[in-house]
């Protein structure tokens, strides 16, 4: 039984981790995008919603776009982007940043938004690291009371 309570904040820390390591990696992304100074200009080829939840929880609804973009040199390349702006739809012109290489990396998230891009991504970390410290401190809490008790 003790052993189960060390388990489950260990499989929510875990998770919590991976969430970051995705949060991260799409800030990198979009930042080296960003950074690279490149931009073109790409058809929004698809909108559509992603459902998640339901049931018991709460259902989040975000929306995905794909897009389609030529490079400098003329390879063809499409993207798909979670969390656009609900004014573009299916048919628009818009202008995605991108960095060049084996993987073309791209975004449609303008880079005005940049910073409260950040702001986002940050918040979301903080949040992480409340959970990941809670997580923590349950699993001290617990040894420190198990070890009094002898148990």
């Amino acid at each position: 039984m003790i052993a189960f309570l060390y388990v489950v904040p260990a499989l929510i820390m875990s998770a919590a981790l991976f969430g970051a390591y995705r949060v991260v990696r799409r800030f990198r992304r979009a930042g080296r995008a960003w950074r690279s100074g490149l931009t073109a200009e790409a058809e929004c080829l698809r909108v559509y919603g992603m459902a998640r939840g339901g049931g018991d929880s709460m259902v989040h609804t975000s929306l995905r776009h794909v897009y389609e973009f030529r490079t400098r040199e003329g390879r063809v390349v499409r993207f798909e982007e979670e969390g656009g702006p609900g004014t573009t739809l299916e048919g628009d012109i818009v202008t995605v940043h991108y960095a060049d290489g084996p993987e073309v990396v791209a975004t449609a998230i303008p880079h005005q938004r940049r910073s409260g891009y950040g702001l986002a991504t940050a918040m979301a970390l903080s949040f992480i690291g409340v959970i990941v410290l809670f997580c923590a401190g349950f699993m001290v809490t617990l040894a420190v009371f198990t070890s009094a008790l002898h148990i």
